[in-house]
């Protein structure tokens, strides 16, 4: 009789979900899919679901492989030596190999009164929390929105649309993965929905109070609900459990994406720094790691070397709002393009791309293996760069 590898995927996001379900292409590998909810989050609608359009939940039955284990709980230490993982609960889950995919989430604000008084959103439960808080507000209360990517932009968009006094303070500049082109259609499109955008300089927070944002250049905002968008972090798992991480946090890895301390750990998504050169956080690379970091685990199991992650990125979608969207072309290197798709058209292809992405994750769990993704074969260059090495051969930037 042939003996089971058990996987277990810590993680049950974009990445996890991918990895899990593509693991299932052998009949003799056992998935176990650790997540601290019982539910599939749709992060890229967390706004709608502050804003009241979408809940922002898919039940696990639509987008998780029926054979694969669902472990609701949140894990507290990876003991690699023993090849186990410790539940909240006290528990221990063993393991053959691991899929490191604990995604990101609000990073912790360094400015004076944020973490008392501004509610971040990149999380559900946050953004169940801030739900009952945007409807208790009087239409007129001015609302601010700290940072100004896309989930900034997202969320102040979406709050306009529904009556709401919104200010986007942004920093140095709205949507800095924008072209400048896609930037000025942007902002009119805010500007038509009554948003206030702030940016340069000044236009830094430097402390929150109960009902103001202090800014940079002195300018002071009142402010009925602030809310922090401003960037993401990831939990601390890999650093105390001793695996070696960036600065950040996030576990690294070498290019197949397995962990540099253990060739038993993989990671995926958000919290993966592949070579210590990470992806953009984002559900587009997520999905695409998630399905590598499985095949680099199939291919150990299989006596083989893994192959190196390559990967392409082809835009980003910005909705703005129900009625108005942004396609962002992108170079495969993930650099903006001058060219971008807006308007009523731009917000069908958001809706598309949202569909689509749980589409991925449920058409694994009946094709296992037949997602597929963009490549860039300009990585390697970028890491002979970081490493000092001379380019084997001149191309032309694209």
């Amino acid at each position: 009789m042939t003996e089971s590898t058990n996987v277990v995927v810590i993680g049950g996001g974009y990445a996890g979900v991918m990895a899990a379900n593509r693991l299932t292409q052998r009949d003799d590998v056992t998935v176990t899919l650790i997540n601290q909810r019982p539910v599939f989050v749709e992060r890229i609608r967390l706004h709608q679901l502050v804003a009241g359009s979408h809940d922002a939940l898919v039940d696990y039955t639509q987008v998780l492989g029926s054979g694969i284990r669902l472990v609701v709980g949140t894990v507290t230490r990876i003991d690699a030596s023993e090849r186990s993982v410790t539940l909240a609960t006290g528990g221990t889950v063993g393991y053959d190999y691991l899929v490191y995919a604990v995604g990101s989430g609000s990073a912790a604000p360094r400015v004076r009164g944020a973490a008392e008084f501004a509610y971040p959103i990149a999380g559900l439960e946050e953004a169940e929390r801030l739900r009952p808080v945007v409807d208790a507000a009087p239409a007129a209360a001015p609302m601010t929105v700290v940072g100004a990517g896309p989930t900034g932009i997202e969320t102040a968009a979406e709050l306009a649309e529904d009556g709401h006094a919104v200010t986007l303070v942004c920093g140095e500049v709205l949507g800095s993965c924008l072209h400048p082109r896609g930037r000025r259609s942007v902002a009119k499109r805010l500007g038509k929905l009554g948003v206030t955008v702030l940016e340069g300089p000044d236009a830094k927070v430097t402390a929150v109070t109960r009902d103001v944002v202090q800014l940079s250049g002195g300018r002071k905002l009142p402010s009925t609900v602030t809310i922090w968008a401003a960037g993401f972090g990831v939990p601390d798992l890999a650093g105390r459990s001793g695996l070696s991480t960036d600065a950040l946090g996030r576990l690294l890895t070498d290019e197949t994406l397995t962990s540099v301390d253990d060739v038993r750990i993989v990671a995926a998504g958000d919290s993966a720094a592949p070579s210590d050169l990470p992806f953009r956080m984002s559900c587009q690379a997520a999905v695409p790691l998630g399905a590598h970091a499985a095949d680099s685990v199939l291919s150990r199991i299989a006596g083989e070397q893994p192959a190196p992650i390559n990967l392409g990125f082809v835009g980003q979608c910005i909705s703005l709002g129900r009625r108005a969207g942004i396609f962002q072309f992108a170079y495969k290197d993930d650099t903006a393009k001058r060219y971008y798709l807006s308007g009523r058209p731009g917000a069908k292809l958001k809706e598309f791309v949202c569909k689509h992405t749980v589409k991925q994750l449920a058409d694994e769990t009946r094709k296992p293996g037949s997602h597929h993704w963009a490549k860039d074969d300009k990585r390697r260059q970028l890491l002979q760069a970081k490493r000092g090495e001379a380019p084997a051969t001149t191309e032309r930037s694209a």
